[in-house]
């Protein structure tokens, strides 16, 4: 499997004051929810503004020397981190995961943002900056389908792994499942990749929400994809600088579509920043599978 790059890239503003808790175990739990705009110009030449509001983590003592720095809802931060999956025993029988950003770093902006109040009571930044990227092994075979308006789409779902030593130095390992979608052009380019393949997937993070058929809300969190590269076998097992893309040229995102209202961006991807995703020695993950995430209602 190729050795997973994960990171994530959020400018926005506190939706509400953040909170500081602590698992049964002890382990320190700072929750934010940092909220935003994304605009985006579609098919049609017209800007949309879309919502987007994603909660992130900071566990340990960094979450302790966060709380102590007394952010509130409306400050505009920066959030530097990675995809967290996690996997828990739902209460009333069965498994339930979820996908969250894992916060690496947070610091305040030097500014008083453009602040957008909605429905729940809650305020987001009236622009931002969304960005993820991924490297990792698609998981299974994808299906290309097709909506009623005529646009192609195609789900990946990835496997992204993490490594990091704990406190005694062991080297440990875990794989975050992180579902991506693409759509239209970049969808029919892509059909062709098969399970086991390494690609890397740059997008946006988006939130999306059901109801279940016992008619309880679901949430969940996963990457819509604006440029995505196949990877050659085995180039990404040694390092990851360097990563070999495949001859093709790069397979791009170029615009959205007046007939989905979350689109896909028309922009160029930043560069990924630092090679491979480590916790710093920093034993963050301890106390995670502690407890099970809640889900909030997110105003979408």
């Amino acid at each position: 499997m190729a050795r997973g790059m994960n990171h994530v890239f959020l400018i926005g503003a506190l939706a509400r004051d953040p909170e500081l808790r602590y698992t049964p175990s002890g382990t320190a739990v700072f929750e934010a929810t940092v909220a935003g705009e994304d605009h985006l110009i579609g098919t049609d030449g017209r800007e949309r503004k879309l919502p987007w509001y994603h909660r992130v983590s900071i566990l340990g003592k960094p979450a302790e020397w966060q709380a102590e720095r007394n952010l509130k809802g409306g400050d505009a931060v920066m959030v530097e981190g990675s995809l967290e999956y996690s996997q828990w025993e739902a209460p009333e029988g069965g498994k339930r995961s979820m996908v969250r950003v894992k916060a690496l770093r947070m610091e305040q902006l030097g500014y008083e943002p453009e602040l957008v109040s909605d429905a729940g009571g809650g305020v987001r930044m009236g622009s931002g900056m969304n960005e993820v990227v991924l490297i990792g092994n698609v998981v299974r075979d994808p299906e290309l389908r097709y909506t009623p308006a005529g646009d192609a789409v195609l789900g990946l779902g990835l496997a992204v792994n993490e490594t990091w030593n704990d406190r005694q130095g062991q080297r440990q390992e875990k794989t975050h499942w992180i579902d991506a979608t693409l759509w239209r052009e970049l969808a029919e380019s892509m059909q062709s990749v098969r399970k086991g393949d390494p690609i890397m997937v740059v997008g946006r993070l988006v939130n999306e929400s059901w109801t279940d058929k016992d008619g309880n809300k679901r949430n969940s969190t996963k990457v819509e994809a604006t440029r995505v590269e196949s990877l050659a076998r085995g180039a990404a097992a040694g390092t990851t600088a360097g990563y070999a893309a495949s001859p093709a040229a790069p397979r791009t995102q170029t615009a959205s579509s007046p007939a989905r209202p979350a689109a896909t961006a028309a922009r160029a991807s930043a560069p990924a920043r630092s090679a491979g995703n480590r916790s710093g020695n920093l034993d963050i993950d301890q106390g995670l599978d502690d407890f099970p995430p809640e889900e909030e209602d997110l105003p979408f």
